[in-house]
Order: C-alpha cells, then sequence, then structure tokens
C-alpha cells in the first residue's frame, strides 16, 4: 500500500515537472516567433495538407477512371463471344467451326496490328496539319516508347490503349457476317489486318483523334460531329466493308432463283439468342465506358439510355416482322435488339430516355426494311450485318443531329434540330456518314477486288457445298461419333 502510494507521489511529480518544461519551452518559442510568423507558418501548413490531399484525390480519382476503363474493355472485349455465337447461329452448321475460327482469328491479329500500327495512325502527331491521320514511325508515336512513363509503363496510357483495342476488333469482326459461308479463310485473315492498321484507324482520327488529349483535333471533330461510342466510327466502317465483301463474293449459291429469294435459316436459334443476350451486356461496356470517368457518374445516365434503345429495337423489330411475315420473327427480333444498341451509340450522351426509346425502335423498323431491300438487289448479308451496323449505325449518327438535348449533356451545350439547334448539327452528322461510307466501301472493295485477283476471295463450290469447316479446317462443330 505504501509503495503504491509512493509510486504515486513520484508520477505526480514528475508529471508536473514534465509540464513546467513543455510550458517554459513553449513560453521561450513564443518569445522568438512573432505572431504574424506563426500564422504564417500554419497556413502554409495548412496549404501543404490541402495539396497533398488534392494529389492523393487525383490520384485515386486517376486510379478509379482506368478501373473503369478495363472493366469497360473486359466486357466489349467478351461480345467477341457475342459476334461469334450470334453469327454461328444464324448460319448453316456446316460452316460453324469457320466462323468461330475467324472470331478469335481478327481479334487476335486487331490485337497485334493495332498496337503495331492502327493506335499511332489514329491518335498520334498528325501527318496532315488540321485533318487527323497520325503517324506511326518514329518520335511521338505510339507503338513503343509512349506507353512509358519515368522508365515505367504507364497505366492510363494502357487503359486506354485496350479499350480502342476492343473497339477496333468489334469494327473488325462485323464484315466476317456479313462475308460468311463462302469467304477462304486466308483471304478474311488479309482484310483483317487492312482493317484493323489502316481502314478503322485512318478515319477514326478524324473523329476521335482529342481523345488522347492536346490541342490537335481531326476534321470532323473539329466540324462538331458527334459519334460518342462509335455507330459511325466503329459499326459503319465494319458494315460498308463487309457490304463490299458480299457485293464482291456475289451470293450464296441458291441464294436467289430469278425474283424469288430462297431462305437459307441458320442452324441454332439458341446460340443467336444468347449471343445477343452477351452483346446487349457488352454494350454496358461499349457505352458507358466511353465516358472514361467515374466522376460525376454520367456513365449511369449512358447505361439507361443504351437499354431503352434496346428494348425500342427489340420491339420495333418484333412489331413489323409480325406486321410484315404475319408472324413475330425471331431472327428479326434480336437483329431489331443490335439494331437500337447500334444505334444508340453515337448519341448515348447526348439523348434523353424518351428520344432513345424513339431512336432504338425506328432502327428496329429499319432494319426490316433494309433487309428486304438487300435481297430484292440480291445482295446476300447472311446476318444482317449491313443492315444493322450501316444502316441503323447510320440512322442513329443522324439522330444526334435531330434529338440531342442540351439540357441532358450541360458541358457541350449541343441541340439538335428538334431542341432549336437549328441544321449545322444535322449537316455535320450526314457528313461524317457520308465520308464514312465513301471511305469503307471504295478500299475495302479495292482490298477485295486485289484478293480475288490473286489468291482468291471465294472458297470453289464443292467446298461451299460440302461446307468450310471440314475443307478449311478438318473439323467439325458437331461431329457424328460412329
Amino acid at each position: 500500500m505504501q509503495v503504491s502510494f509512493f509510486l504515486s507521489l513520484i508520477l505526480f511529480f514528475s508529471s508536473y515537472i514534465y509540464s513546467q518544461e513543455v510550458e517554459k519551452i513553449s513560453s521561450e518559442l513564443m518569445e522568438t516567433i512573432s505572431q504574424q510568423e506563426l500564422i504564417e507558418f500554419l497556413q502554409l501548413e495548412v496549404q501543404k495538407l490541402k495539396e497533398e490531399s488534392i494529389k492523393q484525390r487525383e490520384a485515386r480519382d486517376k486510379d478509379l477512371n482506368n478501373l473503369l476503363l478495363y472493366i469497360a474493355a473486359f466486357l466489349v472485349f467478351f461480345m467477341q463471344a457475342g459476334f461469334a455465337l450470334v453469327e454461328a447461329g444464324f448460319t448453316r452448321a456446316k460452316n460453324t467451326v469457320n466462323i468461330l475460327m475467324k472470331n478469335i482469328s481478327d481479334f487476335s491479329l486487331s490485337s497485334i496490328f493495332f498496337w503495331v500500327i492502327g493506335f499511332s495512325l489514329m491518335f498520334g502527331p498528325q501527318l496532315i496539319p488540321e485533318f487527323g491521320i497520325g503517324k506511326f514511325w518514329g518520335e511521338g508515336s505510339f507503338s513503343f516508347s509512349n506507353f512509358y512513363e519515368n522508365n515505367l509503363p504507364n497505366p492510363s496510357l494502357y487503359a486506354f490503349f485496350l479499350f480502342q483495342v476492343v473497339f477496333a476488333g468489334t469494327s473488325t469482326t462485323i464484315a466476317s457476317g456479313a462475308m460468311a459461308e463462302r469467304t477462304k479463310f486466308i483471304s478474311y485473315l488479309i482484310y483483317s489486318v487492312i482493317m484493323t492498321a489502316f481502314i478503322y484507324p485512318m478515319f477514326g482520327s478524324l473523329a476521335w483523334k482529342g481523345l488522347m488529349g492536346g490541342e490537335e483535333k481531326g476534321f470532323l471533330e473539329k466540324l462538331g460531329f458527334i459519334d460518342f461510342a462509335g455507330s459511325t466510327v466503329v459499326h459503319s466502317i465494319g458494315a460498308w466493308a463487309g457490304l463490299a465483301g458480299t457485293l464482291i463474293l456475289k451470293p450464296r449459291i441458291n441464294r436467289y432463283h430469278g425474283s424469288k429469294v430462297e431462305p437459307i435459316f441458320g442452324h441454332n436459334m439458341s446460340l443467336a439468342t444468347l449471343g445477343v443476350f452477351i452483346l446487349w451486356l457488352g454494350w454496358f461496356g461499349f457505352n458507358p465506358g466511353s465516358t472514361g470517368t467515374v466522376i460525376g457518374s454520367k456513365f449511369a445516365t449512358v447505361a439507361v439510355t443504351t437499354n431503352i434503345a434496346a428494348a425500342g429495337g427489340a420491339i420495333g423489330a418484333m412489331l413489323t416482322s409480325w406486321l410484315v411475315f404475319k408472324l413475330p420473327d425471331i431472327g428479326i427480333t434480336l437483329n431489331g435488339i443490335l439494331a437500337g444498341l447500334v444505334a444508340i451509340t453515337a448519341g448515348c450522351n447526348n439523348l434523353d430516355i424518351g428520344s432513345s426509346l424513339f431512336v432504338g425502335f425506328v432502327a428496329g423498323i429499319l432494319i426490316v426494311g433494309s433487309v428486304l431491300f438487300l435481297d430484292k438487289l440480291k445482295i446476300d448479308d447472311p446476318v444482317g450485318a449491313v443492315s444493322v451496323h450501316g444502316v441503323a449505325g447510320a440512322w442513329g449518327t443522324l439522330a444526334v443531329g435531330l434529338f440531342a438535348n442540351p439540357k441532358f449533356e450541360e458541358s457541350s451545350q449541343v441541340a439538335g434540330l428538334f431542341y432549336g439547334g437549328g441544321l449545322q448539327l444535322l449537316w455535320v452528322q450526314f457528313l461524317g456518314v457520308l465520308l464514312a461510307f465513301i471511305w469503307s466501301f471504295s478500299i475495302s472493295s479495292l482490298v477485295f477486288i486485289i484478293l480475288k485477283k490473286t489468291i482468291g476471295l471465294r472458297v470453289n463450290e464443292d467446298e461451299e457445298i460440302i461446307g468450310l469447316d471440314l475443307l478449311e479446317h478438318g473439323n467439325e462443330a458437331y461431329p457424328v461419333t460412329k
């Protein structure tokens, strides 16, 4: 008990002595530092804390934005599976392996050649000042050295690059469906390289050059052209290449007899339906991911406009097929969903929900008319790629000039014709659509003609009748065991 008392007494006196020393030191410090100096010192410390907080917040926001791009890129990559299943389901079983091989190979080639050439053409320093096409060699090109910062990989550039790679892969694979069931595999691979390395990125630079930052803008970009996530830049570019390919290939055997159209049914609508749902899901990376940022949560509103347009496309196509064919057609309805998604891709950041629904609904109607019109011209597109990605993509791009709502996208204050904006934006949108068609169709036609005259573009008649799986790949999707 006595020991505890003495210990307590010792601790009390120690604390008292310590506090006296602290007070003495503080008093001496106050004598040497004026009140004004103390205020300045504290203000400086507060400023340092603010700057550090801002740096931490910027670093966090940068990491979150990179994460959004990566997740969006993964979703868009998964769309390759959707394209493969849709194309396989819409065509005959004897060509399934060929279709799967094309979808695997075109994305693999896109990943390589967009890195080596296409990315720099699209986003590098301009070869033609004030126009947009970038150089892909030497200082300033983005193929190699510029992926590093302070001798370390630049995560933001890597994220942006990956997101652009999957867009390039999407544009490239669209032509596969239009040219299905009769194209030589080697010729399709050569086309895929040229599309990824040159055709897609050279047009893309006109509309999206400024996405990399800096003062340089592409020709269409400077005019005010709006294609937020690629109705024209991605989808129509691929579709017009597919149109060129199917025209040069000619129709499949027994597709047309005089003026009569002979239907060639797809072998598995279950695969096609699953593929469309995968694409629908992937579009939530395609469009919302194109915001490039989580700040302000704009990606949420873009996701809603994207979804409502897909639903509108489904209903528009289903009702139209019901009216025209007297039955609601599954193939037309599935393509209506895709048409709605393609159409809203240009304006998903500028259109309100009601306009988005209307744009998707009209896209669903348009693809029915487009498919019938192409058949009347004997243009054989097995999966409807030209109608879905070309016609619906053009409509969606033009629709921005009609329905862009300045209240929905406050940062740009862009207004379409029906929101008091006049005809200027509609004219710019039309110019973009026209240039995309001229560029992609003409260059792709030249590529396919050269392939046809050299190594050949179309398989021979026996291969087409037996199927491309066995004779092009030595395999079958559905082998019969003995």
